[in-house]
C-alpha cells in the first residue's frame, strides 16, 4: 500500500524547494538593490572611522622666578577660573629687593628735581656775573676819560682794566656751569629724565619679581597632573600641574589615506562618543588636516627604503571642530574614544589652504605691568615736589609733546 505514495510525494517536495530557492533570489535581489540604492544615495557620500579621540590643550602652570612653595590652592579634578591664584611662593626676598628699588627711584627722583633747581640757580649767576661786567666796564670807562687830567693813575686803570677781565672770565664761567646743567635736563621733565626712567625700570622689574609669587590661573578649566607640594623649591619651568579648559576640545579622527580623497575643510560630521553611547549625537565640522602621517612624526619613523618592506595602509589625523553648546551640556575628556562620520558630498572646500589660524591668549598677566606703572607713577608723584602736576601730565604724553614747553622753561 506504501508503494503507489511515493510518486506524488516527490513532485510536492520539489515544488516548495523552487519556490524557496526563487524566494532566497528575490530577497538576495532586493537586498542587492536596496544596497546599491543606499550606497549611490548615501554611503559613498560618507566616511567613517571609530579610530577617533578627543583632544585639547593641557595648559602647563610653571613659575617664572625661583622660590620656595608657601601655598597651594587647588587639586586634581577640581575647577578653577582664569585669574585665580593656584601656587604661592614665599615673596620675603621679593619683597625687599622691590623696597630697595622703590627707595632708590625716589632718590633718583629728588636728585633729577634738584638738577632742575640748579637750572634757575645757574641762570640767576649769569644774570649776577653780567651785571658785575657791566658795574667793572663803567668804572674803567669812567677812569679812562679822565685819565687825561691826571685825577686817576695808571695804577687804577690796571686794575678797572683787571677788573673788566676777571668779570668776563666769572660771567664765562658762570654761563659753562647754566650750559653743563641744562645738557642734563633739556628736552625732558622728571617723570621723563633718563635717571628716573632707569630707576623706574629697576622697580617695575622687582615688582614684576615680587607678583610672579603668585601664579594665577591663565585660563578656565579643571585642575590636573598636579605634582607641587607645600615647601618645594621650584625654578622657573618647573611642571608644577595642568589646567585642561574642556569648553574647547576637539576630536582628532585618523581616517585611513583611501577615505581621504573627496574629505574636505567645511565638511560636517556627526559623532557619538563611547560614553554617552549613541544617544548622544555631536555635530562638528572638519577645520583642517595634520600635514603628516602619525608614523612620520614618530619617535622612530619606519624606513620603507631598507628593503624589508611591507605595505601598511596609514592614518592621518583630521581635526573636528565640536558645537559649544552641544559641549556644554554634555562635557568630553580629553582621550575620550569616538566614532566619527563625515558628509563628503559637498566638496566645495579645500584640504589645506583654508584652515584657519587658532590664537590662544590670556590676559589675567597684563595687570601686573599696570600695577607696576601705577606704583612708579606714586613714587614719581611723592618726590617731584611742586613738580608734581608736570610728572601727572608727562605720565600721560608722549615724550614729544612736552620737550618743547621743558625746553622753553630752560631758556
Amino acid at each position: 500500500m506504501s508503494t503507489p505514495q511515493q510518486p506524488a510525494a516527490q513532485p510536492a517536495n520539489s515544488g516548495k524547494r523552487k519556490r524557496m530557492m526563487t524566494l532566497l533570489v528575490i530577497v538576495i535581489l532586493i537586498a542587492a538593490i536596496a544596497y546599491g540604492l543606499y550606497y549611490f544615495l548615501v554611503a559613498r557620500f560618507h566616511e567613517d572611522t571609530d579610530d577617533a579621540y578627543v583632544n585639547g590643550n593641557v595648559v602647563q602652570i610653571t613659575p617664572q622666578v625661583t622660590g620656595t612653595v608657601v601655598a597651594v590652592n587647588a587639586d586634581d579634578t577640581q575647577t578653577v577660573k582664569s585669574g585665580d591664584p593656584l601656587v604661592v611662593l614665599d615673596p620675603a626676598d621679593a619683597r625687599v629687593a622691590l623696597e630697595q628699588a622703590e627707595a632708590n627711584l625716589a632718590q633718583t627722583v629728588r636728585q633729577v628735581r634738584g638738577l632742575f633747581a640748579n637750572d634757575n640757580q645757574y641762570q640767576a649767576q649769569v644774570t649776577l656775573r653780567q651785571s658785575d661786567l657791566s658795574r667793572a666796564q663803567d668804572d674803567l670807562k669812567r677812569r679812562m676819560t679822565i685819565a687825561q687830567t691826571g685825577a686817576v693813575s695808571q695804577e687804577e686803570i690796571s686794575h678797572a682794566r683787571d677788573a673788566v677781565a676777571s668779570a668776563q672770565a666769572s660771567l664765562e664761567a658762570a654761563k659753562q656751569q647754566l650750559a653743563s646743567n641744562r645738557a642734563l635736563t633739556a628736552n625732558t621733565s622728571i617723570a621723563d629724565h633718563p635717571n628716573v626712567q632707569a630707576a623706574a625700570a629697576k622697580v617695575r622689574d622687582a615688582y614684576l619679581a615680587n607678583a610672579r609669587n603668585t601664579l594665577p590661573a591663565p585660563v578656565t578649566g579643571y585642575v590636573a597632573k598636579r605634582s607641587v607640594q607645600v615647601g618645594q623649591r621650584v625654578s622657573p619651568g618647573n611642571p608644577l600641574m595642568a589646567i585642561v579648559p574642556l569648553n574647547g576640545v576637539w576630536v582628532d579622527a585618523n581616517f585611513k589615506e583611501v577615505q581621504l580623497k573627496h574629505m574636505r575643510i567645511g565638511q560636517p560630521v556627526e559623532l557619538t562618543a563611547d560614553v554617552y553611547g549613541s544617544s548622544v549625537v555631536y555635530h562638528g565640522k572638519v577645520v583642517g588636516f595634520s600635514a603628516g602621517t602619525g608614523s612620520a612624526f614618530s619617535l622612530l619613523p619606519a624606513q620603507n627604503a631598507t628593503g624589508n618592506w611591507i605595505k601598511v595602509v596609514q592614518r592621518l589625523p583630521v581635526r573636528i571642530a565640536l558645537d559649544a553648546q552641544e559641549l556644554e551640556k554634555h562635557p568630553l575628556r580629553i582621550g575620550l574614544s569616538m566614532q566619527a562620520d563625515v558628509s563628503i558630498k559637498d566638496e566645495n572646500g579645500s584640504m589645506l589652504g583654508e584652515a584657519k589660524n587658532t590664537v590662544y591668549q590670556t590676559n589675567v598677566f597684563d595687570k601686573y605691568g599696570d600695577e607696576a606703572d601705577a606704583e612708579i607713577a606714586r613714587i614719581i608723584t611723592e618726590n617731584a615736589g611742586q613738580n608734581a602736576q608736570s610728572v601727572q601730565g608727562a605720565s600721560t604724553q608722549k615724550p614729544a609733546d612736552h620737550a618743547k614747553p621743558a625746553a622753553a622753561k630752560l631758556m
